[in-house]
């Protein structure tokens, strides 16, 4: 397992990684099902430090930081893990290195925002530290109420 800056030859299987509509809700909800390179370019240009992790020569995990604002906070963002390799520790490395480039490069609070459903997510993230500060009232891409939890790494 390894962590590379992805580029633009990685963006065909980073949009793979989303396997139907409400996956991709939960990681980019402006997104449009099925994900494609020209949404990942997009994401590409408004965020910053896009990795990916491979594992034999395969994008087998994703995510991003965005609203980067040094010494203060950056949101961890568009975090995705491959459904074979899903429970295997990926995305908790994967979160772990982005949380480094938190806190290495703009000496900034890692923060990240997560859909009340995701059991899964919101255990991994309550087990890494993040505490929850604010809730955000949202539609689901099915018109159902839904909560946005936002959290910030406690330390």
């Amino acid at each position: 397992m390894e962590f590379v800056s992805a580029s633009e030859a990685h963006f065909g299987e980073i949009a793979q990684l989303v396997s139907s509509p409400e996956e991709l809700y939960s990681v980019c909800p402006s997104g449009t099902f099925p994900w494609d390179r020209e949404q990942i370019r997009d994401i590409a240009r408004e965020r910053s430090e896009l990795t990916v992790c491979m594992e034999d020569g395969q994008v087998v995990a994703f995510g991003n930081l965005y609203n980067i604002q040094p010494s203060q906070s950056a949101f961890i963002g568009n975090v995705l893990v491959r459904d074979s390799h899903k429970g295997k520790g990926i995305g908790r490395a994967l979160l772990e290195c982005l949380i480094a480039k938190c806190l290495d490069l703009y000496q900034a609070t890692p923060c990240l925002s997560v859909f009340n459903y995701n059991t899964r997510a919101l255990l991994l993230y309550t087990k890494l530290g993040f505490v929850p500060y604010s809730a955000e009232p949202r539609l689901s891409h099915e018109g159902q109420e839904v909560v946005l939890l936002h959290m910030h790494l406690r330390y």
